[in-house]
């Protein structure tokens, strides 16, 4: 009754293990080999995008596509302030200067309002960005429309930051096909897994070309070890793409799954004052990676630290919504342009936010787990209060 509940565990079925026990069968268990190619074509066909390829991490995709744009020493990026780190390191490993851009109220992702003052600030003084991470959080697409139109009109290229969003669309497009590149990831909390690796997608086949090349330590042509520019070890192995091909072939029941219990909760929480999830914007279709909400701390009197300590208690893993770049101390010298000058979203939703329990092998037994702690971590705040 008390086992414990993680917040996105994998979901593995007898799929993957076919492919796996295939690759070990042939012997292909190199970071190449026939799982990897097929991988590639897949996803790349299932997303709508002409190509692809397949990297050890989502981190190691949004790298290569910044190192495919030219981003170098002295130059900044653009990016999403309300994310993961792995959405930023990358542009301090090229020696780039990231600016971060707040998120807007409706949807959680980069505010265009915020992107157009930044780009006009970059004019006037003359450091427009080299690029612009857009980040889909929680597996909802930003508004991409917007955000394109932006960059467009002053010429910089776009890396999709999906890793969140597979199975999520914009405008019936796949997220993470709309800008020059886009990155997913294959965690094992993501909502397909191949335990751990990317995929870096375009329909510029050239730059895939060139990605493959550096993901391979840039190795030449040539019968001995031949190298004329730095590379890296970014491939995945042959294994862990039959992993992926055995979960993309189910990322549809996988999305609809963690759709339901969105819903779920939704319905639950829907009498309790003070408690709002993250809201669908009307243009697309999000796969509901994570359950997020906040908690008004005037209406409901407690905090999202105080209800995952309460769940905990009950074994029940629960997170804060991701805490700001612009607030993490190693990113504290760079600039941040908050939705307005009265309001940074992305601090309120750090300090009000909360996700819970999501994966798509959750059985109803098992939220109602969650959703009964929940609200009874309410209710003994109110009653303390009382």
């Amino acid at each position: 009754m008390n086992q414990r509940i993680l917040l996105s565990p994998p979901h593995i079925g007898p799929l993957e293990q076919g492919y796996v026990e295939e690759a070990f069968r042939t012997n292909w268990i190199a970071p190449l080999g026939p799982h990897v190619d097929r991988f590639e074509q897949e996803l790349a066909e299932r997303v709508g995008a002409r190509g692809a390829v397949a990297l050890s991490s989502g981190t190691a995709a949004i790298h290569l596509a910044l190192r495919l744009l030219n981003v170098g020493p002295g130059d900044r990026v653009f990016v999403s302030s309300l994310t993961f780190v792995a959405s930023v390191n990358p542009i301090r490993y090229e020696g780039a200067e990231p600016v971060f851009i707040d998120s807007d109220r409706e949807t959680w992702n980069m505010s265009p309002q915020a992107l157009a003052r930044a780009l006009e600030d970059g004019k006037r003084i003359g450091r427009l960005p080299k690029a612009v991470i857009v980040v889909h959080l929680y597996g909802q697409s930003a508004d991409m429309d917007a955000i394109l139109g932006l960059c467009d009109e002053y010429g910089i290229p776009v890396i999709e930051d999906a890793a969140e969003s597979l199975g999520s669309t914009y405008r019936d497009r796949a997220s993470g096909t709309l800008g020059q590149f886009g990155i997913y990831s294959f965690n094992g909390n993501k909502i397909i897994t191949t335990s751990g690796g990317g995929m870096l997608v375009s329909d510029d086949l050239d730059a895939l070309a060139k990605a493959r090349h550096y993901a391979t330590q840039a190795r030449e042509a040539a019968l001995h070890y031949e190298h004329t520019e730095i590379g890296y070890n970014y491939r995945l192995s042959n294994i862990l793409a039959g992993v992926g091909r055995g979960q993309l072939a189910l990322l549809g029941e996988r999305v609809a799954a963690r759709r339901a219990v969105f819903e779920r909760y939704e319905r639950a929480f829907s009498s309790c004052e003070g408690v709002r999830l993250m809201p669908e914007a009307d243009y697309g279709r999000t796969n509901r990676w994570l359950t997020a909400l906040t908690l008004d701390p005037e209406e409901t009197g407690v905090r999202p630290a105080e209800v995952i300590g309460m769940l905990a208690e009950a074994n029940i893993e629960s997170r804060p919504v991701w805490k700001p770049m612009h607030l993490q101390p190693v990113f504290r010298n760079y600039a941040y342009y908050p939705h307005s000058e009265q309001e940074s979203v992305g601090d309120r939703l750090f300090e009000q936010g909360l996700c819970l329990p999501s994966g798509s092998s959750l059985t109803e037994d098992e939220q109602n787990r969650v959703i009964d702690a929940v609200k009874e971590s309410l209710q003994v705040k109110k009653r303390a209060l009382a």
